[in-house]
């Protein structure tokens, strides 16, 4: 798992890059659509439709409206593998385009989007496991389950790369069978006076469908998750594009037949107060709670799969950016497994105190302030990204472009930077602003890092 050197640095010998490329290329194309789809798919398709359910059926059309977003935003990542196919894309797009200060705002706040969002996940799975275990409301029996979800997918990272791989696709399809399963049969039990109104929240239709559609986007997370992973991806000028698409069109199409038929199976009113809204839909269609109980079962797999893909996310972007001497070293050091160490204990330490820290207000509002806070920190390297390929095609360096694909390619990266721009737009203020924070927070470890590594570069 080695990224590109940085420009200064001399090229390998053939015989090492060969060696080197063969240790780090350990996912093929069904280990990267499965990475895909396990990231996608993890803690948004069960703990979101109760999130969104203020909103009322408008939160469907969101849905919709992302589907296709994210389809438009993995064509972007497939594209841009083809010209830089290494660890750590979303970082190296804007580093190639605008320097080295653009691509590290983008590894800032891609970074802090992952362990934000890695403890949103380990807080998706506290419903679920009290259908199994009722935990009675107890705060800190529910931190500490949260918790537990956190850090045993850390083991699986340790472990190593390929273990990571194994366990992403034996999750992918533990989860994905029997939601298309209850997704296309709960179907035939949907009542449709349980949809309620079409727009509840009261805000204009335009207004919803934007702060739904905030929320949403956390369902589609890990869009990226092959082109940041594309030094551990066997021929990535091919394989990212296919598992970036691949995967995000069969988990949009889960995505969409679940939420619609949780939003007809459950009750409008009881779907905004549950906790677990996917086992009340399988309550609701098969009676009892036998399927409910099974349905967690499955959303426990789930997410503690997501988790462990995420795990290594986080840990390979800034692994990417310390190798340029944008990150502190330590994040560049890798063990014998392939994973960057230190990256994963250092996101599995912050998610465990932002857990902390927010777990007093209660699950369900940690949940909701964590999700709007991951759509800004996620957006930014996106828009980023676009930007990025927008430059290069307007430049006319980019390397393979035909002219009869010039303006598909053109089309793809400004409605990707459009859908980025808009869904940043619809988290709100509140977002916006915690992001913001999070985003300057970064200035000054780059100032420091930058001021460090100039006298070395000049004395050299």
């Amino acid at each position: 798992m080695t990224a590109p050197s940085p420009p200064e640095t001399a090229e390998p010998e053939p015989a090492e890059q060969a060696a080197a490329t063969s240790r780090r290329r350990t996912f093929g194309p069904a280990a990267a659509t499965a990475l895909v789809m396990g990231n996608i798919i993890g803690g948004g398709i069960f703990a979101l439709p109760a999130t969104v359910a203020p909103y009322g059926g408008v939160s469907l059309v969101a849905f919709v409206v992302l589907s296709v977003g994210a389809v438009l935003l993995a064509l972007l990542f497939g594209k841009l593998a083809r010209r830089s196919p290494v660890t750590g894309g979303l970082y190296v797009y804007p580093r190639d385009a605008f320097g080295p200060f653009a691509g590290f705002l983008s590894a800032w706040s891609y970074w802090t989007m992952c362990w934000v969002s890695i403890a949103a996940l380990a807080v998706a799975v506290v419903g679920y496991v009290d259908v199994l275990i009722p935990l009675h409301g107890n705060h800190t029996l529910e931190a500490l389950v949260a918790l537990a979800a956190l850090w045993l997918p850390a083991a699986a990272n340790f472990a190593g790369t390929r273990w990571v791989g194994a366990v992403q696709v034996v999750s992918t399809v533990l989860k994905f069978v029997p939601l298309l399963l209850v997704a296309t049969v709960g179907l035939f039990f949907v009542d449709a006076d349980n949809y309620g109104p079409f727009n509840a929240s009261g805000e204009s239709v335009s207004g919803a469908l934007a702060a739904s559609a905030a929320l949403l986007l956390y369902s589609f997370l890990g869009v990226e998750s092959a082109a940041v992973s594309a030094g551990e991806v066997r021929d990535p000028e091919r394989n990212v594009g296919r598992a970036s698409v691949l995967g995000t069109l069969a988990s949009a199409l889960v995505y969409i037949l679940g939420i619609v038929a949780v939003f007809g199976l459950v009750p409008h009113d009881k779907l905004v107060d549950s906790g677990a809204p996917f086992a009340d839909a399988v309550n609701s269609m098969a009676g009892g709670t036998w399927g409910g109980t099974a349905i967690a079962l499955v959303a426990v797999a789930s997410i503690t799969g997501c988790l462990n893909g995420w795990i290594l996310m986080a840990a390979q972007m800034p692994y990417a950016a310390a190798r340029d001497g944008l990150f502190p070293a330590r994040f560049a050091k890798v063990g014998k497994g392939g994973v960057p160490g230190f990256g994963v204990w250092a996101c599995v330490v912050l998610g465990t105190l932002l857990i902390g820290l927010n777990y007093t207000a209660g699950p369900d509002t940690t949940f909701r302030v964590l999700v709007l806070i991951t759509t800004f920190t996620g957006c930014v390297p996106y828009l980023l990204s676009a930007a990025a390929q927008l430059y290069w095609l307007a430049k006319g360096t980019r390397e393979r472009v035909r002219p009869a694909g010039l303006v598909r390619d053109l089309i793809v990266a400004a409605l990707s930077f459009a859908f980025a721009f808009w869904l940043i737009a619809g988290a709100g203020y509140a977002a916006v602003y915690q992001g913001v924070l999070f985003l300057f927070a970064g200035i000054p470890v780059y100032v420091w890092l930058r001021g460090r590594r100039e006298p070395a570069e000049e004395s050299a």
